[in-house]
């Protein structure tokens, strides 16, 4: 008899995986699986996007693939496939209602449902009463950070014995310090190929939506650009994953910056594996998110490339971003005029926000790796057996 796989993690099935253009969901699967391979049997299931094949093998990680016409028939779809596997632990990522069919579908395995933000367990998506039904039905709950942790107690208490806290990371191999003398020199070229030498770069790097605060950062530019006017956001990112197309609320963005030229850059959507160069670049990391972000990569993507970060004092930020030690947290019902005041402080002072950067990619090295990441998903994994 072939043996049973220790694990298989379940993607929302939104995206295809492994992909330049998927969320972050994918991203951490890919990165995490990766780092798995040879110590755990795993395998990953996901969207079968165009030209990918149903069956791969893409470093070291076996990914099955099937069609996602919606999410119900891609559930089904998974749940058939996993039974050849006959898994010990199947993770879900990011979607209650998918673990509670799984586990009751496949009873004799361990089902953990790894939650990346708040957004699948709160309304519209999903209400109390079932979000409770479906957090009962599983073995293990592991979110990105104590903020999320806490508000899945406070909205379900019974289940908070089952809650891991398991911090997300970043490679540290591509995201390289502006400050060592690589990342210097890589830094000083990009910078020359996009023509911003000379500039004090404010960095933003996301999706253009509402709830990322795009708008309060551009409303802050006219006091910035007063005291610093060398100072030039750039802002990267688009309204969809993998996609140029604009909405109402970009139209809105670029009329705020037309009134600010030729102190506002956009760049389009730029692929993840890309993105680094980009990063590095920046004097300053802007996130300026009004409403809870459980975690956000980007936090720690800009302080290994030795950026300091300019966040709101909200969700899972704070456990990221060491007020005066590697940037600053704002109050949120203060957003504005204090984006405005720690930005403009940090370009400056460089000697500050050198200071600030190079802790930055020491409190990454120290505690938000991939590795870091793998490691303590398997020390999770090994006390289940």
């Amino acid at each position: 008899m072939k043996r049973r796989w220790d694990a298989v993690v379940v993607t929302p099935g939104t995206f295809p995986i492994p992909s330049g253009t998927s969320s972050s969901v994918e991203l951490v699967t890919a990165e995490v699986a990766r780092r798995l391979h040879g110590r755990v049997k795993l395998a990953v299931f996901g969207r079968r996007g165009k030209r990918q094949r149903s069956r791969e093998l893409c470093g070291g990680v076996c990914y099955r693939r099937v069609p996602a016409p919606s999410p119900r028939s891609y559930i089904r779809s998974v749940s058939r496939r996993l039974r050849s596997f006959r898994p010990r632990v199947i993770q879900v990522e990011n979607r209650p209602r998918f673990a509670r069919v799984l586990k009751r579908r496949h009873p004799g395995a361990k089902v953990w449902l790894s939650l990346h933000s708040v957004t699948f367990v709160s309304r519209p998506h999903m209400g109390r009463r079932e979000l409770r039904r479906c957090l009962r039905a599983v073995d293990r709950v592991i979110v990105n950070s104590r903020y999320l942790c806490e508000e899945l107690i406070r909205r379900v208490p019974e289940i908070a014995d089952r809650i891991t806290v398991n911090h997300l990371g970043v490679d540290k191999e591509r995201f390289i310090s502006r400050w060592t003398p690589e990342g210097a020199v890589r830094r000083q070229a990009f910078a020359a190929q996009q023509g911003l030498e000379g500039r004090k770069i404010i960095l933003y790097v996301g999706r253009l939506i509402p709830i990322k605060g795009v708008h309060h950062l551009l409303a802050a530019m006219p006091d910035i650009i007063r005291r610093v006017p060398e100072a030039t956001l750039v802002v990267v990112g688009s309204a969809f994953y993998g996609s140029k197309r604009t909405t109402p609320y970009v139209r809105r963005l670029r009329r705020m910056a037309a009134k600010l030229q030729p102190h506002v850059r956009f760049v389009p959507y730029v692929p993840h594996h890309q993105v680094d160069e980009w990063f590095r670049l920046g004097d300053v990391l802007a996130v300026p998110s009004a409403r809870h972000e459980a975690f956000g990569l980007v936090n720690v993507e800009a302080m290994a490339a030795g950026v300091p970060v300019v966040a709101t004092r909200a969700g899972g930020m704070p456990e990221i971003v060491l007020d005066g030690i590697t940037g600053y947290t704002v109050d949120p019902a203060a957003i504005v005029p204090e984006l405005s005041d720690r930005i403009a402080a940090l370009l400056l002072d460089e000697e500050r926000a050198r200071c600030y950067g190079e802790s930055s990619a020491q409190r990454v090295a120290e505690c938000f790796t991939w590795d870091c990441t793998a490691g303590r998903w398997l020390e999770l994994f090994i006390s289940e057996r």
